[in-house]
């Protein structure tokens, strides 16, 4: 447990500098700060905390002390009150428990999800093709949802095989504090499941095909699927060429066989194929690599929703570090504390692993027989770290072992070796997350970027959306397309930039002029100048979650139906003129940040507004 924070009188302008710039922002300025009174003033100081503008939030009477929340510049006044004896910052306090951090997963920033607005999702529908959808969980929406079940899979609700769920997460898992965000975390995409998966994973062509015209009868606009087989089919072929005429844009994850074998109906010329990449943009060495490989994302080490109660979560932490780990396949539930010993690459019982948690490195043996070696020593946990570069998802192959076992990566494993002697704790628990690896995972992040860029381009065709992606994506190993990669790693908002910029067709469709020069030399110079820039108001605020920056904008003047959003003089946004947007960056630190609201194609534009952060 960290020590409070004092703020002597002597120390006390110091304090403030910190309270200023630590603590949370509540609203217009406020702090959230414990207050400490003399016995018997209790009375006094409230009156001063009213006075000031602040208001009680909780009773500490048996501490002699309030926390409050008071404007930031009656901080000064309240701390030379004589009947004060300190004030420090009400610090936060979270759960120590098996869950882990609601996060952003790594695949959401890489593709750049976070930085293109998901507020016009509501006119895309996404189809997924999977093994059913777990509807109900926690992270994922309920309202814009629907879907139909292919006979003997069950209900389209429910997921047996926890692939399906996992997948519609990485698409749209909601922004609410929980677990993990999707690539259109709003809630507001229209998702169509088709579940012809049961919980053995495997259906024939024509249950796909079936699956996909329902996909098309009920409106979707983008196909997502995670799944294939070797042999290609003449009928499927010719569907998905039907679909793709008719405007549906199919995407197919590439293959997990690690290998230049083709795979279907990722290969077919009218479906998206999809390699994986890992967090460093590497290409996945499971992924199928061939000549219809098109575009690459995130598929290693993915975290996402799968059915409540399915997942597997699992936390390593020694020497006072916190590490990333996995659990490994066939680990039972349960927790192990004690100090940490290396025990090598525990080949044999691992002597002095009585009560402590085992450190081993992958090599020579099974992960099985290493976790045995642990536990035959009388070890309380397992932990196995890799041997080249990183995070380890491994398996006990069905071996029955009674204390729970998690891999690590190598860089991990290394730096945990200086904590050896220290104490440490593993603990693997059930839970309605999980991190998957497959092609399958990649294959969600482009359908989901595809339904998030075409949401703000629907005069595009299928085939036009797809062209940006490629056009757009971020090129890796040879120049150009290649056979691992395709075109490259999607990235959504250079999609945006490109179409705002250059039209559906590549030409000057959609605003030629206004759009090359919004965020310009001029237009900066000239917004706020005449009736056109003073007629739309705006106002920002920002704060930090989980120390991103967001700015939250409010503007008024302007009956337009849409509005563009600029960020330091470039395209953040076009969206619906509701007269709010919330800026969710992937800023960190401190600075500036310049914004201007537009009506959307036009220079009628708001002053610019300069917010610090």
């Amino acid at each position: 447990m960290s020590k409070a924070k004092h703020f002597t009188r002597g120390a006390i302008a110091a304090a403030v500098a910190s309270l200023l710039a630590a603590p949370t922002v509540i609203a217009n300025d406020e702090e959230r700060v414990i207050v400490a009174f003399q016995p018997g003033a209790k009375a006094a100081v409230q009156q001063a905390v009213e006075r000031a503008g602040g208001r009680t939030v909780v009773d500490l009477s048996s501490d002699n002390a309030m926390a409050i929340k008071v404007p930031a510049q009656a901080l000064r006044g309240l701390e030379r009150n004589p009947n004060v004896l300190y004030i420090e910052e009400d610090v936060k306090r979270e759960l120590y428990s098996t869950e882990f951090e609601p996060n952003l997963p790594y695949g959401i920033i890489m593709v750049q999800a976070d930085q293109v607005s998901a507020a016009l999702a509501g006119n895309r529908k996404v189809c997924v093709i999977d093994s059913g959808y777990d509807l109900g969980h926690p992270d994922l929406q309920t309202s814009g949802v629907d879907g139909v079940f292919d006979s003997g899979t069950g209900n389209w609700f429910t997921d047996e095989n926890g692939h399906g769920t996992h997948v519609t997460g990485t698409i749209a898992a909601l922004a609410n504090g929980l677990g993990v965000v999707g690539v259109v975390p709003n809630g507001q995409l229209n998702i169509h499941v088709v579940k012809v998966f049961s919980e053995s994973g495997w259906a024939y062509s024509s249950n796909l095909i079936a699956a996909a015209d329902q996909c098309a009868n009920y409106g979707s606009q983008v196909i997502n699927m995670s799944l294939g087989g070797s042999f290609s089919s003449t009928t499927e072929r010719n569907a998905f060429q039907r679909l793709n005429d008719d405007g549906v844009l199919s995407v197919a994850a590439a293959g997990n066989g690690g290998n230049n074998r083709h795979s279907y109906p990722a290969s077919y010329p009218a479906v998206y194929s999809v390699a994986a990449v890992d967090r460093d943009g590497n290409h996945a060495s499971f992924s199928q690599y061939n000549n219809e490989v098109e575009i690459a994302a995130p598929g290693v080490d993915v975290m996402s929703t799968v059915p409540r109660g399915m997942g597997q979560l699992s936390l390593f932490s020694a020497g006072g570090a916190t590490y990333s780990a996995i659990a490994m396949d066939g680990s039972p539930e349960g927790e192990g504390n004690g100090s940490l010993i290396d025990c090598g690459l525990g080949t044999s019982t691992c002597q002095g692993a009585q009560g402590n948690v085992c450190l081993m490195e992958r090599g020579q043996i099974s992960f099985a027989d290493k976790v045995l070696a642990c536990q035959n020593g009388g070890g309380v946990a397992a932990v196995v770290y890799n041997n080249e570069s990183g995070p380890l998802n491994g398996t006990l192959g069905g071996v029955s072992v009674n204390i729970p076992a998690v891999g690590i990566s190598q860089a991990d494993g290394q730096a945990a070796l200086g904590g050896v002697g220290s104490s440490a704790s593993v603990s693997v628990g059930a839970s309605d997350w999980a991190s998957f690896n497959g092609t399958s995972m990649a294959s969600p992040h482009v359908a989901g970027v595809a339904a998030l860029v075409w949401s703000h381009f629907t005069e595009c065709t299928n085939d036009e959306i797809r062209a940006a992606l490629n056009a757009t994506a971020e090129d890796r190993g040879a120049a150009g397309r290649d056979n691992y990669y395709g075109h490259g790693i999607v990235k959504a908002k250079a999609a945006y930039d490109y179409l705002t910029a250059n039209g559906c067709a590549g030409g000057d469709t959609g605003g030629g002029d206004d759009g090359g020069d919004t965020g310009g030399g001029d237009d900066g110079g000239d917004t706020g100048g005449g009736d056109d820039g003073a007629s739309i108001t705006l106002s920002a605020t920002t704060y930090k979650v989980q120390g991103r920056v967001r700015a939250d904008l409010t503007w008024s003047g302007t009956d337009a139906s849409s509005v563009d959003i600029f960020r330091n003089g470039s395209s953040v946004a076009t969206i619906s003129n509701t007269g709010s947007y919330t800026d969710v960056t992937n800023i960190r630190g401190g600075g500036t940040l310049t914004y201007k609201v537009c009506e959307a194609g036009t220079q009628t534009c708001s002053d610019d507004v300069t917010v610090s952060y």
